[in-house]
């Protein structure tokens, strides 16, 4: 039997118009997803601490940040200052940090979880030394620093390299996927090894997110592929 399988909406693809509305929609939810970019490690530049503050106000989820930024732990203080105590991973990429074990461990001095990104070509092998430290694997099926795009199936292969380095290790570490996930490719990344699931645009532009959100941890979890 498959364990549960985590949902995680990602903030990026809400209408910030009406953010308390978007996030009432989604409180069906495991973890809001949310995304910092820099314009510098990607190529897009979305929001700060002052929209992290926003949600952490009106969102009754847990706060998963994902640091798509060059030096992560610069922006660390002021992120978790902003999360008002409802942050419970900051996830940072193994390629934006010149140092990723000390990165690591000044999270983990916050007493929260730590996650390492890894984008679609960086093996999962550079994570050998470093699992100890390791609370979720991002492992990105897009290129990251946008929403909407397609989903990159020959990435699937390294989230069963993933499941097993982690299994081989014995370490206590999530697979987390993102990039493309909807009922399609949810099945797929869930079967190779992946938890938990972010999906933007498949839930927050459906028609309802709610239904959304139990209409994909079904089809993850083989309940219902019709």
């Amino acid at each position: 039997m498959i364990a549960m399988i985590k949902i995680e909406p990602s903030l990026l693809a809400a209408d910030f118009a009406c953010l308390r509305e978007e996030l009432a929609k989604v409180k069906k939810a495991d973890y809001l997803h949310v995304d910092v970019m820099d314009g510098r490690f990607v190529p897009n530049i979305s929001f700060g601490p002052s929209v992290i503050a926003a949600a952490a106000k009106v969102s009754p989820l847990p706060l998963d940040v994902h640091l798509m930024v060059e030096e992560p732990e610069r922006l660390i203080p002021d992120v978790l200052a902003a999360g008002q105590g409802k942050i419970d991973c900051i996830t940072i990429h193994w390629e934006a940090c010149r140092h990723v074990h000390r990165t690591l461990q000044v999270i983990k001095n916050f007493r929260i979880k730590a996650g390492v990104a890894l984008n679609p070509a960086t093996p999962i092998s550079d994570l050998k030394y470093i699992l100890p430290l390791i609370d979720r694997v991002l492992i990105m099926t897009v290129n990251p620093g946008f929403g909407g795009q397609d989903f990159l199936f020959e990435v699937v292969p390294k989230i069963e390299d993933a499941a097993n380095l982690i299994a081989s290790a014995k370490a206590n570490c999530e697979i987390k996927v993102d990039g493309g996930i909807d009922r399609q490719t949810a099945p797929l990344v869930v079967k190779a090894g992946a938890r938990i699931l972010v999906a933007g645009t498949a839930i927050f532009r459906a028609p309802d997110p709610g239904e959304a959100i139990e209409d994909l941890r079904r089809v993850a979890a083989g309940l219902n592929n019709t």
